[in-house]
C-alpha cells in the first residue's frame, strides 16, 4: 500500500526582550543553574504577573510579516498540567483568542532554490500565540535523577502553529527554514537553536495515499535543528508504516527524536485540549491593542527576503537564482550589502560570496557571522581585482591567507597592508613588461612562428612563461595585450 504522510508543525520562538514576559527577571542565556528565576516565575503565594509590552509588540511584528489577522483583542489563559520544570502547575499561554490569527508563508521547494519559482507553495498558518516558556529537564548528568534548571521558566515565547498541509520530512525542514530566517529578518529572535532560541513540534500522521482523513498522529517534542527535524520526521514516518503493515494501531503520544539512536521514543500518552483544562488567567486583564498600534508597527517592519531578492534583481542586475541565494538568510544578506558597498561590484561580490566564501564556510562548518574575513575585507580584495592591483589568483590566496590569520583588524584596510608586506601588487609597468616579453620572443623563435601560423594556443605558453618570470604578479589584461602586439610584429 502507498502511504502519505500528513505533518504539522508547532514551532516555538523565543522572543528578543530584556525581560521575561511577565516579570522582570533576566533571560541571559548561560547564567548558574537556578539564578534567574523570580518569584513570578516560580507562582509563589502573593505575586502577580505584568505583561511584557515588548514581546506584545514583536508577536504584532510577525502575525503582520505573515498576512495574518492581528486581534486586537486576545486573552490570556491557564493551561494546567504537573511537570517537574513547571512549578505553578501551569502555563500562562493562549488559547480561543490569541493574539495572531490565520496566515501564511511562501516554501520554497527544491527546484524554487534553483531559479524555477514554480515550485513554491503556500503553507498555512493557524495561529501564534503568545505563552511563557518552562523550565528545562536535563536527563544525562545524574545517573538516576533529573536536573531541573528554572532559569528559562517565564521566557516569552511567539509559538506558531501550521496547518496540517506538509507532505514530506524534507518539506516540513524547509518550513522550519524558511521560518528561522524570516523571524531572524525581523529581528525578534536570534534564532540560536543550540541555545534553544528556536525549537519545533512536530505532529506526524501517515494514511493511505487518497483517503481524505487524516490517520492517528503523534507528537515528536523539542527539535532543535533542522537536520534533526527531517530525521525525527523520517524515523517516525517509518514507525508509523511498519505498525500499520503490520496490521496494529498507531496509539496517539508524545516522543522524543534520539539522534545518536535514530529512533523516536515514547514519553506519554498525548494530551487533548481538554486535558490542560484551559481557563482564563484571572490574574492578567484581556490585551486590547489598537489599530493606530498595529499600524506604527507595520510602517517599522524591515525589508523581508521576497523585496530585497526583487530590489537585488533589479538594482544590481542579479539572475533570480543569485539574489534567492543571497537573500536566503538575513545575515548573508547584510553580508553582502556591506562588500557591494566597498566593492562597487555587484555581480563580483555575489560570485566571491556563493563561490570561495560558502566554500570556506562549509569547509569549517560555521556561519557567516563568524567567518574571519569580514564583508569590508572581502569588498576590498574584490576592489583592488577590479583596479588591477591584484589578479584573480592572487586574490584567492590573499583571501585564503586573511582566512587563517583571522585578522583583529576587520575593515578594509587590512587588505591593503597584507598586499603591501607579502609584495603581492601586480606588474602592470608596460616597460618591464615588454622587456621579459622581448626576450621571450626573441628565445623561442618556434613557438613565434606557430602562432604566426595560427596556432593561437600558442599564446598560452608565452603567458605561462611571463607569470613564472613575474612569480605571478604580472597583470594578465597586460601581459595578453603586450604578447598579441610582440608576436604580431
Amino acid at each position: 500500500m502507498n502511504w502519505e504522510p500528513v505533518i504539522g508543525l508547532e514551532i516555538h520562538v523565543q522572543l528578543n526582550t530584556d525581560s521575561k514576559i511577565f516579570s522582570a527577571a533576566s533571560t541571559a542565556f548561560g547564567a548558574e543553574p537556578n539564578t534567574q528565576a523570580c518569584a513570578v516565575d516560580l507562582g509563589l503565594p502573593g505575586v502577580l504577573p505584568v505583561l511584557n509590552y515588548g514581546a506584545v509588540r514583536k508577536a504584532v511584528t510577525f502575525g503582520l510579516a505573515i498576512g495574518a489577522q492581528i486581534n486586537k483583542r486576545s486573552i490570556f489563559d491557564r493551561k494546567n498540567y504537573f511537570y517537574p520544570d513547571l512549578p505553578k502547575g501551569y502555563q500562562i499561554s493562549q488559547f480561543e483568542e490569541p493574539i495572531v490569527g490565520a496566515g501564511k508563508i511562501r516554501l520554497h521547494g527544491s527546484d524554487a532554490k534553483a531559479g524555477n519559482s514554480t515550485a513554491e507553495r503556500w503553507i498555512n498558518i493557524t495561529r501564534a500565540h503568545l505563552e511563557e516558556d518552562a523550565g528545562k529537564s536535563t536527563h544525562d548528568l545524574y545517573s538516576s535523577s533529573t536536573a531541573i534548571d528554572l532559569n528559562r521558566t517565564g521566557t516569552p515565547l511567539l509559538e506558531v502553529v501550521s496547518e496540517p498541509e506538509l507532505t514530506s520530512a524534507a518539506e516540513a525542514a524547509d518550513y522550519f527554514r524558511q521560518m528561522h530566517a524570516l523571524v531572524r529578518y525581523l529581528r525578534i529572535c536570534d534564532g540560536n537553536l543550540a541555545e534553544g532560541s528556536m525549537r519545533c513540534d512536530a505532529n506526524v500522521s501517515v494514511r493511505p495515499a487518497g483517503q481524505v482523513e487524516l490517520g492517528e498522529r503523534s507528537e515528536i517534542k523539542n527539535i532543535n535543528s533542522f537536520r534533526f527535524v527531517e530525521r525525527a520526521i523520517e524515523v517516525e514516518i517509518q514507525r508509523q508504516i511498519d505498525i500499520l503493515e503490520a496490521g496494529g494501531r498507531v496509539e496517539r503520544d508524545t516522543r522524543l527524536y534520539d539522534p545518536d539512536k535514530n529512533e523516536t521514543r515514547s514519553m506519554r500518552s498525548k494530551e487533548l485540549s481538554n486535558d490542560y483544562r484551559y481557563f482564563p488567567d484571572p490574574d492578567l486583564l484581556p490585551l486590547e491593542i489598537t489599530q493606530a498600534f498595529i499600524d506604527e508597527v507595520a510602517a517599522e517592519l524591515p525589508e523581508l527576503a521576497e523585496a530585497r531578492q526583487a530590489r537585488y534583481e533589479a538594482e544590481h542586475g542579479l539572475s533570480e537564482y543569485d539574489a534567492a541565494w543571497l537573500t536566503k538568510d538575513p545575515d548573508i544578506a547584510e553580508y553582502f550589502e556591506v562588500t557591494t558597498n566597498t566593492s562597487q561590484d555587484a555581480k563580483l561580490s555575489a560570485n566571491w560570496l556563493m563561490g570561495d566564501m560558502s566554500a570556506a564556510l562549509n569547509r569549517d562548518d560555521i556561519e557567516i557571522a563568524q567567518a574571519p574575513v569580514s564583508a569590508q575585507q572581502l569588498g576590498q580584495l574584490i576592489a583592488r581585482i577590479k583596479d588591477g592591483t591584484i589578479s584573480g589568483k592572487i586574490a584567492k590566496g590573499l583571501f585564503e591567507n586573511l582566512w587563517q590569520a583571522k585578522e583583529t583588524n576587520l575593515d578594509a584596510s587590512a587588505v591593503d597592508a597584507m598586499i603591501a608586506e607579502q609584495g603581492l601588487e601586480q606588474v602592470s609597468d608596460t616597460g618591464e613588461l615588454s622587456n621579459i616579453i622581448n626576450t621571450l620572443v626573441a628565445d623561442n623563435p618556434d613557438q613565434v612562428a606557430q602562432f604566426r601560423a595560427g596556432k593561437d594556443k600558442v599564446l598560452g605558453f608565452f603567458v605561462g612563461q611571463v607569470m613564472k618570470a613575474t612569480q605571478g604578479k604580472a597583470n594578465p589584461k597586460t601581459v595578453n595585450e603586450l604578447l598579441r602586439a610582440a608576436l604580431s610584429e
